[in-house]
């Protein structure tokens, strides 16, 4: 077994454990409403939006996309790592 599926099987397992630990219900107010939830209602939800928010901000750009970005921001005339612009050469060789 790979390295990366020991650390999700110890993950879900180590999840589960703290979940089953925490069973019994608790008083939830939510703005009007008085609700009475387990906390394992309550751990798995934030849990399942963890890693919905990580999924969705944590994804990179598409190399397509970073390719469209430097394609359009570079200058074919120069070497890619010079900094100067045309007009500042043009300043420079006068």
């Amino acid at each position: 077994m790979s390295a990366k599926t020991l650390f999700v099987i110890f993950l879900t397992v180590l999840i589960t454990v703290v979940l089953m630990q925490n069973a019994d219900e608790v008083k939830f107010k939510l703005l009007f409403w008085d609700l009475y939830l387990p906390k394992l209602v309550i751990l798995t939800g934030v849990i399942f939006l963890g890693i919905i928010l990580g999924l969705l901000l944590g994804s990179r750009p598409s190399k397509s996309s970073y390719n469209n970005y430097n394609n359009e921001n570079t200058n074919n005339n120069h070497n890619p790592n010079d900094t100067l612009s045309a007009e500042d050469r043009d300043y420079i060789s006068d």
